[in-house]
């Protein structure tokens, strides 16, 4: 599956994984589920949800500095 993985604020990613989660999807642009939140149309989804759609946004929610 093609998805379009923006991280709010940073960058995007295209990603080609087959059959992915949301987890899957943050371990192939290395965020943990712990420090971010996966956004579909605005709402939050779990991360060991099937992914369903081909665009998503990930909001940090931890970042040092």
């Amino acid at each position: 599956m093609d998805v379009t993985v923006e991280v709010a604020g940073e960058e995007t990613h295209e990603l080609s994984v087959p059959d992915p989660t949301y987890a899957d999807l943050l371990a192939e642009i290395d965020l943990s589920p712990h420090e971010v939140s996966v956004m579909v149309e605005g709402r939050p989804v779990p991360e060991d949800q099937p992914v369903e759609t081909d665009r998503v946004t990930v909001v940090r929610l931890i970042k040092g500095g």
